[in-house]
């Protein structure tokens, strides 16, 4: 068994497999979902390279993917997801969570890939 062991709030003991991992999720005693950062995991930022902004809302993020021509796209069949997409005949699409707390390191780098030189992620203390 490989890995890091946890001690959780509730004096419970978890072993997390991969340690760099960025968070892992587990309820708390009342059924909420918690976050909790893995040991050695780096916290991330989205950065809006043009004005050096960090990104922290999807109000932000609206405005700066629009201007740079992607749409919302608007389907009534995901109601968990936010998705953006370059335009109708082009397959480019950006799926996120419906919260933008819920936003991981995966969701930043897709945004960031698909908008080289507009975007970075880059670690919280470097900002």
């Amino acid at each position: 068994m490989s890995g890091v062991w946890v001690f959780k709030k509730n004096g419970v003991v978890q072993l997390v497999r991969n340690p760099t991992r960025e968070a892992f999720e587990f309820k708390d005693t009342v059924g909420r979902p918690v976050v909790e950062t893995a040991p050695g995991a780096r916290l991330r930022t989205l950065v809006y390279v043009p004005t050096n902004q960090v990104v922290k809302s999807y109000a932000e993020l609206d405005q700066c993917l629009l201007e740079l021509g992607w749409k919302r796209y608007n389907s009534g069949l995901q109601n968990n997801l936010i998705q953006y997409h370059r335009s109708d005949d082009t397959v480019h699409l950006i799926s996120l969570p419906n919260n933008f707390a819920d936003l991981k390191s995966i969701h930043l780098y897709d945004i960031a890939v698909k908008n080289r030189s507009f975007f970075q992620v880059r670690d919280c203390t470097k900002q």
